[in-house]
């Protein structure tokens, strides 16, 4: 795991800024402080940042192939790799490490662009071709680890494993995206390819970039999807078995180390299962770490704690006051744009407390999106039986209008929310998903923002985001539809953009054994109803691991990893919050309506109205701007490219 940052001039060969290329690979120290190294030629610059997991001795970069004449930086892993050089080498490639990272070079020489469908793991990397003067840039299909890059004014691109190398370069243009504000009150995140600057990408999850010198900007190109099949017609049994055997086949892969390795133990079912299948696979205690919370409504430390004895795992809990808010301003500075994910927090933690053990750590991630675990499935599959006996001509209008006059109760859980399920049923189906998943909903984005910024936005809604991948997933199947639109969208810029970001902030690689490609291929051949049986997610893996863990983990409420906003917001960031947002540095974007502002805080603070995960987002959003965000009066008719970031 580690961190890669270059420069490429597009154009021809001018001389790269050494100074400048330092700077960046500089900027993520973090995510490799054992070593770190610039290769630098005419018109190229490469910069890495290392964490050593695999072939300390010889694994250095940026790596060169045997002949020169391929150049690579790379993070994330390979996992194989060791099956890949030996066919590499029986073709007659030569390598001079035993490191993942030369089977890259070794592999971009032997299929070119095809490389990337024999890559097993997380991963993201660009590499150098000399002799076709090509460079290639490629990310990991489920979008585990990060890649940024700008085309820069002066023609030359710029890249990294984080947006704050491009920022402390200095020839990025910081305007903020008016679409990007769009989508982070909506989503709580920036979505793929967009970030919150206009001039800045990110690479999309499972896609490739091939830019040949002297050539204009090419597109992204997608080279690899999942297909949502649904006709592998194997039983209940039989799939119990299957599963079992590809989870421990995902497990063993990650286990290669030569650091010391442990897992994230939540008391969940899916790190638990993870930990169940480590510890099946290693004859030493596997080591697990979990945080418990003073808070008994948010601490599953007891069903850590029995998973923990049952397999006799080294166990280390610590124990994360309630009110640890303290985090605001790491955090923006961390993600680097706007991210409002409070489980942010506790995930830090949990990184923090596991990197004083391990230097690599299993994690439960990706299991809820393939396994069919979140409760807004069960309620959006409801929702969609109820949608169908409907014609869409009666359907509008009657739940369109009991969604304006029905008041909302926000106390009640969401299945109970009247307001919110009849609003759904107006909707289609993506329309439905879209309004369930978002944090500021388009009748509260439209009074949170101001006149000018409406007309920058020029009718765009961050909803297009859903549309455009669901035109892509190809099937009509009610939970394969919504799995795939997580797939695309929640699970690459909530989850692995948290993850990543928490776990290398402190130099800590996190492996996800349920994203393995070949597992969520498969899963993505079985039937809905091995996923989601009636009131019961996660069915299939459930029962698969019956034999393995205690019936109360398995099947006890789904907890989450949260923190007391609710109660933060009423009692001791309660003045905090209302500085945050009626201070100069929100207010002085003029992005907002001061009077919905006070709205929300007065409804909030009363009692009237949880709008916790509201303003959660516009207290993060205040503590981007502050971290680097240079602020001038914006006149109502202006587009939001008045706030500009100095480095």
């Amino acid at each position: 795991m580690c961190g890669i940052t270059g420069l490429f001039d597009t154009r021809g060969t001018r001389p790269i800024d050494r100074a400048a290329l330092a700077r960046m690979n500089d900027a993520q120290f973090h995510r490799g402080p054992d070593e770190g190294a610039l290769h630098v030629e005419p018109g190229l610059g490469f910069g890495h940042r290392r964490l050593s997991i695999i072939d300390i001795a010889t694994g250095q970069q940026p790596l060169h192939s045997v002949d020169g004449s391929v150049c690579l930086v790379f993070n994330g892993e390979i996992y194989n790799y060791r099956e890949l050089m030996a066919e590499l080498q029986a073709a007659g490639h030569r390598f001079a490490t035993k490191s993942d990272s030369e089977v890259i070079v070794n592999a971009w020489q032997a299929w070119g662009e095809d490389c990337v469908k024999r890559l097993r793991g997380m991963f993201a990397f660009v590499l150098w071709d000399r002799a076709k003067q090509t460079l290639f840039m490629a990310r990991d299909r489920l979008g585990v680890k990060p890649m940024f890059y700008a085309l820069l004014d002066d023609g030359q691109l710029a890249f990294g494993s984080e947006l704050k190398t491009l920022l402390v370069h200095g020839g990025l243009r910081r305007d903020v995206d008016p679409l990007a504000i769009e989508e982070y009150f909506a989503l709580g995140y920036v979505a793929e390819p967009r970030t919150i600057f206009k001039q800045a990408k990110k690479l999309s999850p499972g896609h490739l970039l091939v830019w040949r010198r002297g050539e204009r900007e090419p597109e992204p190109r997608c080279w690899w999807d999942v297909h949502f099949s649904l006709g592998n017609p194997i039983g209940v049994h039989e799939a119990c078995e299957e599963l079992r055997r590809r989870l421990a086949e995902s497990v063993k892969l990650r286990l290669i180390s030569e650091v010391p390795l442990g897992a994230f133990l939540s008391g969940g079912v899916d790190s638990s299962a993870v930990v169940a299948t480590m510890a099946g696979l290693s004859d030493a205690p596997v080591r697990t770490c979990s945080i418990a919370f003073d808070d008994p409504q948010f601490n599953e430390s007891a069903f850590a704690q029995k998973v923990a004895e049952r397999y006799r795992t080294d166990h280390h809990v610590e124990t994360v006051v309630s009110d640890d808010y303290d985090l605001i301003d790491t955090l923006a500075h961390l993600y680097d744009e706007p991210y409002a994910d409070s489980s942010a927090i506790p995930t830090y933690r949990v990184c923090q407390l596991a990197r004083q053990r391990v230097t690599v750590a299993l994690s439960g991630d990706g299991g809820d999106e393939s396994f069919g675990g979140y409760r807004r499935y069960r309620l959006h599959l409801m929702e969609e039986r109820m949608r169908s006996a409907l014609p869409a001509a009666l359907r509008r209008p009657l739940f369109g209008a009991l969604g304006r006059l029905y008041p909302k109760a926000d106390w009640a859980p969401r299945v109970f929310r009247a307001k919110t399920t009849f609003e759904g049923m107006a909707r289609s189906a993506v329309e439905a998903y879209f309004h369930s998943m978002s944090i500021f909903r388009g009748p509260m984005r439209e009074q949170l923002f101001s006149a000018g910024l409406k007309r920058a936005l020029g009718g765009y809604s961050a909803q297009q985001v859903f549309e455009r991948h669901a035109r892509e997933a190809r099937t009509d199947d009610a939970l394969a539809l919504i799995q795939y639109l997580d797939l695309k969208t929640y699970l690459v810029g909530d989850i692995n953009t948290k993850v990543d970001r928490a776990s290398m902030a402190h130099s800590l690689e996190v492996r996800e054994p349920l994203m393995d490609h070949k597992l969520v291929e498969w899963l993505a051949t079985l039937p809905s109803n091995l996923k989601v049986r009636g009131q019961e997610g996660k069915y299939l893996l459930k029962k698969a691991m019956e034999p393995a863990l205690p019936s109360d983990v398995l099947y006890r409420p789904k907890m989450g990893f949260a923190v007391p906003l609710a109660r933060w917001f009423r009692g001791p960031l309660k003045t905090r919050v209302r500085e945050a947002l009626l201070g100069p540095t929100l207010l002085g974007t003029g992005w907002f309506d001061e009077t919905y502002l006070r709205h929300l805080l007065g409804a909030h603070d009363n009692g009237t109205r949880d709008y916790s995960a509201p303003l959660w987002t516009l207290v993060m959003f205040e503590a981007f701007l502050r971290q680097g965000v240079e602020q001038r009066a914006m006149p109502a008719a202006a587009v939001p490219t008045a706030a500009t970031v100095v480095a």
